[in-house]
């Protein structure tokens, strides 16, 4: 049954926290200035009404997650924390005397708010902020960051050995004579502590093979499909790094530093409030068409405004641009892509493109008569009169047929539209998502991944951005 959180309190409670409790501390005016009570209406559904026992108030119980994530703890010590730490008794909503939630109980209250409940709350703390009018609503700076996977990397040999294991636990469920027996042919062998030979590798692939033939259809259904699932991740597409931690994949942090994990892709308002997060696997690509779409659909589902999108040069594409071309200002305007050039652009020899007119204009001021489409661009030709006695003729483009043409890619044209005075001082506040990725692992043990699985890794960059939001907007609104 749903808990209710008592709004009267006691007198004796009321004493001691007036005179315990630092009025200017942040939690404090966290507690003063932002509103966490829609916890409760969002989780109404995984309660019973009126049957079972009443539950912790789910706003208590959200508000030792927050803790947690502030101070950079585990459910075990949070737990630990709010029996004696009287600031964070306070802050939770618990009374001088009264008992403390367990870690379990905040495990399982984390399990069952899961992913797309912990979006809904990161979305209702932008409200506020958006409703406080905290956000600048100018440039949006979009750029990722990478976090290490909670696993010790095995080797391949180690990883055929761990999925031999979990078959071998699952058979000893119900037979464990025949488990016991296998274990002594296919167990972990001797080559632990070294290096494996070539020759060793190979019998560690043969031994796996061997142990999923004979056991598939002879143990149990359960059986089965742990086998189905080993050989999904031993010799799927994709290569698994860990078998504890299946989602995570290597990926790099830059040329010559590679990491195992995921990757935090985040949207980030210039008042430092960041306004839309997605947690991708560590080898995709951030700057790829779908991830930079997914961004900007969260941001248009909160009705967040922007008039251009400010990121760094692996966002470099025509795709991209398009993408964010598509959106609208509130004024009707299209969002502007403010994205530096990944590469040198090649010159047009004293050519120039006019956007309005889609023309291309000659050093003798002449303009192109047509275009034909030529692969990743176009080719703007220009009549055979003017081409013909032209004195800038010797330092033009090879004439083809008479005439001179010019290639422009579709990816400069689109580069060309949001070329204004602008454009500079934007790409200036890039360092402004950098530095929350920066306090986020600095602070808030974003660095490395909490639990294991995609949608757990989410949880955790959902909810430490949601802590490092509050914390700004109190900033903010103390300014």
């Amino acid at each position: 049954m749903l808990g209710k959180k008592d709004p009267q309190g006691r007198f004796f409670d009321h004493y001691v926290y007036e005179r315990h409790i630092p009025g200017g501390h942040e939690l404090v005016r966290i507690h003063r200035e932002v509103d966490f009570s829609f916890v409760e209406a969002e989780t109404r559904d995984l309660y019973e009404e009126t049957m079972g026992r009443p539950s912790w108030p789910p706003e208590m119980l959200f508000r030792m997650l927050f803790l947690e994530f502030y101070g950079h703890l585990s459910d075990v010590q949070i737990s630990e924390q709010c029996g004696y730490n009287l600031l964070y008794r306070w802050f939770v909503g618990l009374k001088v005397g009264e008992a403390t939630p367990d870690d379990t109980t905040l495990v399982v209250f984390r399990k069952r708010l899961g992913q797309e409940r912990m979006e809904r709350f990161f979305k209702r703390i932008n409200e506020q902020a958006k409703g406080k009018g905290l956000l600048v609503g100018r440039h949006k700076i979009f750029d990722a960051t990478h976090v290490i996977a909670n696993v010790a990397i095995p080797s391949t040999v180690g990883l055929l050995r761990q999925a031999r294991k979990r078959v071998l636990r699952v058979i000893g469920k119900k037979y464990p004579v025949c488990a016991k027996k296998l274990e002594e042919t296919y167990g972990e062998g001797d080559s632990q502590g070294r290096r494996a030979t070539e020759e060793e590798l190979m019998k560690e692939v043969e031994l796996t093979r061997e142990l999923f033939t004979q056991a598939r259809g002879r143990y149990t259904e359960e059986t089965d499909r742990v086998i189905g699932e080993m050989e999904g991740m031993l010799y799927g597409e994709e290569k698994v790094v860990s078998l504890v931690d299946p989602d995570a994949r290597w990926g790099y942090k830059d040329e010559d530093h590679p990491f195992c994990g995921y990757k935090i892709h985040a949207g980030c308002d210039e008042s430092e409030i960041v306004t839309s997060v997605d947690l991708l696997s560590g080898n995709e690509n951030e700057g790829a068409e779908k991830n930079v779409r997914s961004l900007l659909e969260k941001e248009r589902g909160q009705g967040m405004e922007h008039q251009a999108v400010v990121t760094d040069a692996l966002y470099d594409s025509a795709e991209n641009r398009k993408a964010i071309h598509e959106e609208r200002t509130p004024e009707g305007e299209r969002v502007r892509a403010y994205i530096p050039s990944r590469r040198k652009e090649k010159s047009l020899n004293r050519f120039h493109y006019d956007p309005k007119r889609d023309q291309v204009v000659c050093p003798a001021q002449q303009l192109s008569i047509g275009k034909s489409p030529h692969e990743e661009g176009w080719l703007y030709y220009f009549s055979v009169e003017s081409c013909r006695d032209c004195p800038y003729r010797e330092d033009c483009p090879p004439l083809n047929e008479g005439r001179v043409r010019v290639f422009m890619s579709e990816d400069y044209q689109l580069k060309l539209l949001d070329e204004n005075p602008e454009r500079k001082e934007a790409l200036k506040k890039r360092p402004i998502v950098e530095r929350r990725f920066g306090g986020g692992k600095k602070w808030h043990g974003l660095g490395r991944a909490r639990y294991w699985g995609r949608a757990k890794v989410a949880i955790q960059a959902l909810m430490t951005f949601l802590v490092m939001n509050v914390k700004r907007m109190v900033k903010l609104l103390s300014m």
